[in-house]
C-alpha cells in the first residue's frame, strides 16, 4: 500500500515508540512476582513512550498541536492540525503483562480526523488510516464484517464497573444487550477494539466514558472499513461525547437502537 508523507510520520513514530514498548513489557512481566510490583514502572514507561512519539512527530511537523493523555495540550502555530496521542491504550492489560495493548495516533485536520495508527508492538499489527485511502493491517486492505443480525454478532464493550452512575448504565445495557448477540467480549483496549471490527474480528462495539484518545484513531480505521460509527444519540459527536456506537450498517444500527432503549 502507497503511505503520504504524514502518514509515514505516524507509523514511524508508533514503530519507535512500539520497540522501547516490547522492552518494558518483559520488564513487566518480571515485575509481576515482585514485592514492589509494576505500577510505577509502568507510568514511567507509559511517559517515554509519549515523549518519543511526540519528538518525532514535533521533528516532523514542528507547527502542528498535540493532545496527549499523559501531557495535556500543547498548542501550535499551525491552526489546522492537531496530533491526538495515546501511548499505551490498554495501560491496565500492559500493567498485567497481558499483550493486547496499542499505540494509538490520530491526526486532525480542521476538527476532521483524517490519519490514524494504531499499533499493537507484541502481536506486530500496525493498522492504519487515510481519508478516502482506505483502511489497512500492515500490507491487508480491510473491512467490517458483512453479519446482518445481532443474534450473529461478536460484540465487544468496556465497562468499569467501580459504582459510577455511567457504569450503572452500562451495566443495564449490557443486560439488554447479551441475550441478542452471539457474545460479549472485554478486551481492555478500545483502540485494539475498533481495530479489530475493521478487521472483522468483532463485528460491533459500544462503550463511554471515553477520551479524544480513546474513539480518534478507531474512528476513522472503522468508517475506512465501511463501518459506521456514531455517538449514543446517532450523530457524529463520539470524538467530543466520548461515545462510540460501532458496527456495519446493520449491527450499528440495531446496537443503537438497543442502546437507544435502556434508560
Amino acid at each position: 500500500m502507497a503511505r503520504s508523507a504524514l502518514l509515514n510520520i505516524m507509523v514511524n513514530a508508533a514503530l519507535k515508540a512500539g520497540k522501547g514498548l516490547i522492552r518494558d513489557f518483559g520488564e513487566v512481566e518480571n515485575l509481576q512476582v515482585s514485592r514492589k510490583g509494576p505500577a510505577d514502572f509502568v507510568s514511567v514507561a507509559d511517559k517515554r513512550a509519549e515523549k518519543v512519539i511526540r519528538d518525532e512527530l514535533m521533528k516532523a511537523r514542528p507547527t502542528y498541536s498535540f493532545l496527549m493523555e499523559e501531557g495535556g495540550e500543547i498548542t501550535g502555530t499551525d491552526g489546522m492540525h492537531r496530533w491526538i496521542i495515546d501511548p499505551i491504550d490498554g495501560t491496565t492489560n500492559f500493567l498485567h503483562a497481558i499483550p493486547i495493548f496499542a499505540v494509538a495516533i490520530a491526526l486532525e485536520r480542521n476538527d476532521e480526523i483524517v490519519a490514524s495508527v494504531i499499533y499493537n508492538p507484541v502481536m506486530d499489527e500496525l493498522y492504519t488510516a487515510e481519508k478516502g485511502n482506505g483502511a489497512w493491517q500492515n500490507n491487508r486492505r480491510l473491512r467490517v464484517a458483512s453479519r446482518k443480525h445481532l443474534a450473529d454478532a461478536l460484540v465487544v464493550t468496556g465497562i468499569n464497573s467501580q459504582g459510577r452512575a455511567l457504569d450503572a448504565l452500562q451495566l443495564r445495557q449490557l443486560a439488554h444487550i447479551t441475550p441478542a448477540v452471539a457474545g460479549i467480549r472485554r478486551s481492555g483496549s478500545i483502540s485494539i477494539d475498533l481495530a479489530w471490527l475493521a478487521s472483522g474480528r468483532f463485528d460491533g462495539v459500544w462503550e463511554a466514558g471515553l477520551k479524544p484518545w480513546d474513539v480518534a484513531p478507531g474512528l476513522l480505521l472503522v468508517r475506512e472499513a465501511g463501518g459506521f460509527v456514531s455517538d449514543y444519540a446517532g450523530g457524529n459527536d463520539a470524538v467530543a461525547k466520548g461515545e462510540v456506537v460501532a458496527g456495519n450498517e446493520h449491527i450499528h444500527a440495531a446496537l443503537l437502537k438497543s442502546i437507544k432503549s435502556v434508560a
